[in-house]
């Protein structure tokens, strides 16, 4: 490890000194690619999910409004108390 210019006292990886530079296989980056690309089809996909289950339970929400009574409240119910809490 050396010591960093720009930071004295923090010492870095030689890799990092402009040393010997870390090397990749290609199997290895395109290994890497394609979990980064799996990762990002399993939240695309989770993502989807969550928006389905939401939309479905607006929609189930919304028919249980119309199907209820109307709230007649106006604000908080429990600002509107008559007794002070002194």
């Amino acid at each position: 490890m050396t010591e960093n210019r720009q930071n004295p006292g923090i010492a870095r990886p030689a890799a990092e000194a402009g040393g010997e530079e870390a090397v990749s296989s290609p199997a290895a980056v395109d290994k890497r690619k394609a979990a980064v690309e799996a990762a990002a089809e399993r939240r695309k996909t989770r993502a989807a999910e969550k928006l389905r289950e939401n939309l479905l339970r607006r929609k189930q929400q919304s028919r249980a409004r119309r199907a209820g009574q109307a709230d007649e409240t106006d604000g908080l119910p429990a600002a509107n108390s008559s007794q002070p809490d002194d």
